[in-house]
């Protein structure tokens, strides 16, 4: 299995990740699953602000879909000395979900691995939900890579994410405001600059 990986750019300009430091090593010049172990590699916790929190990054991924991929990024993050939480196994079972916001809250960074199955789980658009506001009210820098994802079907709720979100508004039609929230956090996750990494 092989990968290409495209950087896209932010349609708004709001956010240039190429500034950030944080893939010093180049992420956009990725032309493959093994050059992005390359990538991972090159980064350090000097990439980072002087600015303490517990947590350096947080990831937030679909384990049924990325589960190798992102078992290998945090492998590497760790690796380096970066402290990394993982949104889907970061809490044990029967934990309360407020545990898992508060890791959010207290990340520098957030990389989201957007993949088919993503939309599909509650969990997963709970933690997107709780990225998107603390982007706008602690400062937290997001990084979204789409993983054998369009970003259009993220963007547009279509194929999978159009399925998933059929079955959302059937089973929460006494709270459709909380699947209107899950929308916007979607779209906005969408015009910023991140990754599109394609299986070929």
């Amino acid at each position: 299995m092989s990968f290409l990986c495209k950087k896209r750019k932010s349609k708004t300009g709001f956010v240039d990740l190429s500034k950030t430091g944080v893939f010093s090593g180049g992420f956009g010049a990725l032309r493959s699953f093994s050059s992005f172990s390359q990538m991972a590699s090159s980064l350090s916790p000097s990439s980072f602000s002087t600015q303490k929190r517990k947590y350096e990054v947080f990831l937030s991924f679909r384990g049924e879909d990325t589960r190798n991929f992102t078992d290998h990024l945090y492998d590497v993050l760790n690796r380096r000395g970066i402290v990394t939480f993982r949104g889907e196994g970061g809490l044990k079972r029967g934990k309360p979900i407020s545990k898992l916001f508060k890791a959010i809250e207290v990340s520098q960074f957030a990389i989201i691995i957007f993949s088919k199955n993503y939309a599909s789980s509650t969990w997963c658009l709970d933690e997107l939900a709780k990225i998107v506001k603390c982007r706008k009210e602690t400062g937290l820098i997001v990084l979204p890579v789409f993983y054998d994802v369009e970003p259009s079907c993220v963007r547009k709720q279509m194929g999978t994410f159009k399925q998933a979100f059929i079955d959302h508004q059937k089973c929460f039609e006494d709270n459709i405001e909380k699947v209107e929230t899950w929308r916007a956090a979607l779209i906005e996750m969408t015009i910023i600059s991140g990754w599109h990494l394609q299986n070929r």
